[in-house]
């Protein structure tokens, strides 16, 4: 990359604010306190966020499936306990945001904000009243599911798996679309399987988004959405964020890259608009297992981040570039189109 492209790219980063819809930071910062450590996202993750511009970082909370059922409450409220832990040990460098207003606050005081989101209902088991709780906590987000079926719907798996017949919503899924809508809380359907999905646009109400799934057109996974269901999506007002797993990236490992994943951004854009299109980059290389302690059983298809972190973003811009959108365009990409959707419902 020539330093004059650098430097178009540095300018569009610093011009308009960030925000990655999907990151299971809080997964490991938990592991990482426990083991001791202090200030673990002002040390291994700020300087990232900042050479890269991140203003906004949506953080999952993500339940392994080996916690489930019995572990799964505690182990989201050590998460949320994590990431209250590390503001008070920097207060004056991260914060955590329940409101559009408070990014915007965040953002004059050059903090990095931090949403919450549910990955996955699992933690409230069947309990309604659980959801309540966690928005109070600060609880922005609530994905239905992640790939595996909980009380409230089933997931859709990341490849063809042996399975009894596929579900929609529950009874209590359709309770907690309702609920979460009315607390003001972001209904998100990126994991939830077809059926679930269709279910979620006949009953919700307000804008609902994918924080980290592609186009399924160009990359055959059920992780990835339809031309249906983005067309959907959209009129429900709602975002798509772009995910960095390969597999929903490309069904061609040699295909990987930050050029084939801004194409996902453009497919969508040329399909229902660009106002449709945001980040939700899902980067997990970092939480993979080293060798000693892989699976016994691998699966067929090794997946991979096609950017490598946080710090180089900037790989995703510059294909933009090469695709001829404009900087303004770039720049709803890059956090506008999220941040449009959070001055509407998080108030």
């Amino acid at each position: 990359m020539d330093e004059k492209l650098k430097e178009k790219i540095r300018d569009i980063h610093d011009k308009y604010m960030i925000v990655d819809a999907h990151f299971d930071l809080l997964t490991y910062v938990e592991m990482k306190r426990a083991l001791g450590y202090k200030k673990v996202i002002e040390t291994e993750f700020l300087p990232d966020f900042r050479k890269s511009g991140v203003d906004v970082i949506v953080c999952s909370l993500y339940i392994e499936t080996v916690f489930l059922p019995e572990m799964g409450l505690k182990k989201a409220l050590d998460q949320v306990s994590a990431l209250y832990a590390e503001i008070y040990e920097s207060p004056d460098k991260i914060a955590l945001c329940r409101t559009y207003d408070d990014i915007l606050k965040s953002k004059s005081e050059n903090k990095l904000s931090i949403l919450l989101s549910l990955e996955g209902v699992d933690p409230l088991t069947n309990d309604l009243n659980l959801l309540r709780i966690f928005y109070e906590l600060g609880v922005r987000m609530v994905g239905i599911t992640w790939s595996r079926r909980n009380f409230a719907a089933d997931g859709s798996h990341f490849a063809n798996v042996d399975e009894g017949k596929k579900g929609g919503l529950t009874d209590f899924g359709v309770q907690i679309v309702k609920l979460a809508e009315k607390l003001g809380m972001i209904v998100d359907v990126s994991h939830i399987n077809d059926e679930g999905f269709w279910d979620v646009m006949k009953i919700s109400q307000k804008p609902v988004i994918a924080s980290h799934s592609n186009c399924r057109a160009l990359a055959d996974s059920m992780r990835n959405l339809t031309d249906e269901q983005i067309k959907a999506l959209s009129d429900k007002k709602g975002v798509i964020g772009m995910n960095v797993c390969s597999s929903f990236v490309s069904d061609k490992p040699e295909n990987g890259d930050a050029t084939h994943l801004a194409e996902h951004a453009d497919y969508i854009a040329k399909l229902v608009g660009i106002e449709h299109v945001g980040l939700g980059f899902d980067f997990c290389d970092f939480l993979r297992m080293p060798a000693a302690i892989e699976p016994a059983v691998k699966p067929a298809k090794t997946n991979y981040d096609v950017i490598k972190g946080h710090k180089n973003i900037g790989r995703f811009t510059e294909a933009l570039i090469k695709l001829g959108y404009s900087d303004d365009e770039i720049g709803m990409i890059l956090g506008g189109n999220f941040l449009r959707l959070y001055k509407e419902l998080l108030v």
